[in-house]
């Protein structure tokens, strides 16, 4: 019997270790009790990218300054950046931070925090290409909205998942570049979804693609290490939105901790400290 018992005791240990965050029962509902498990995509520099085996990045130190005013060790999960939603709505990592943009889509099944920092899509192309401005990609009408495309060949590349997936997939009327059925499915698909945004820029390079759409400072720092491409310069934002860190909805403890922290960490200037490291102010 107590062979039985002993058997039965470590079944159930096991169970609860393969259960993750959703067995905890510690009061910040962490996955593990004294650390912070942070989901990342590190292929979004300047916010999270490796060198050698150390993470960097604003979201790192972020994410470094957080867990330190929390009394946590931080753990970072590399993974591909729609496993860092599924993960954190899953319970299976706490806290999401990958240059996430809040959505009232993804508001459905996670938290946000406090705005940390603003991001804006912008479109990358190759030097000497055809398209100079949004001008060159879409037909506006007098109030300045996008009725069609120009060209209906176009190809734009994009990071699976990411908001510039969301905002190129969606009808041309909302600035996206795919034909939609009256049921909002995808009847004609002109996005072409790669990994990371480095892919996206490898396809735009050998001509696979025309353009790439993705947040403005990754694209900076592709545009800085890989020769021929450029950001269309001049008025030719494609959207504008708040980054903030995700946890899994109804965490209300973990969430009140971290922005509490994100609050301190803006008062005292950490934050705008730690992004002018990466993003230097023009002077």
């Amino acid at each position: 019997m107590k062979k039985f018992i002993a058997i039965a005791l470590a079944c159930l240990m096991m169970m609860g270790m393969l259960a993750g965050c959703a067995g905890s029962s510690n009061d910040l509902g962490l996955c593990e009790d004294g650390k912070l498990i942070m989901a990342t995509n590190a292929a979004f520099p300047p916010y999270e990218y490796k060198e050698g085996n150390s993470f960097k990045g604003i979201d790192v130190e972020i994410a470094e300054a957080i867990a330190k005013k929390l009394g946590l060790e931080l753990v970072i999960e590399d993974v591909e950046f729609g496993a860092v939603l599924s993960g954190v709505s899953e319970g299976k990592y706490d806290v999401g931070l990958a240059g996430i943009t809040v959505t009232e889509d993804r508001k459905k099944t996670m938290d946000f925090s406090d705005t940390y920092a603003t991001g804006i899509q912008v479109i990358i192309v190759n030097d000497g290409s055809s398209i100079a401005s949004l001008d060159d990609l879409f037909i506006f009408n007098d109030d300045g909205d996008p009725t069609g495309l120009k060209n209906e060949s176009i190809r734009v590349g994009v990071q699976e998942n990411t908001t510039g997936d969301i905002y190129s997939s969606s009808a041309v009327s909302s600035w996206g570049f795919n034909d939609l059925n009256d049921d909002e499915s995808i009847k004609t698909d002109r996005v072409v979804r790669f990994k990371t945004g480095a892919d996206a820029v490898a396809a735009l390079k050998a001509g696979n693609v025309d353009c790439v759409i993705i947040d403005n400072e990754p694209a900076k720092s592709f545009v800085e290490v890989n020769e021929g491409i450029h950001i269309l310069d001049g008025d030719n934002e494609y959207a504008v939105e708040d980054y903030a860190i995700c946890v899994k909805k109804g965490n209300s403890e973990l969430l009140s901790k971290i922005n509490a922290a994100l609050a301190e960490l803006k008062a005292d200037g950490t934050i705008d400290g730690i992004i002018e490291k990466y993003i230097p102010s023009k002077g």
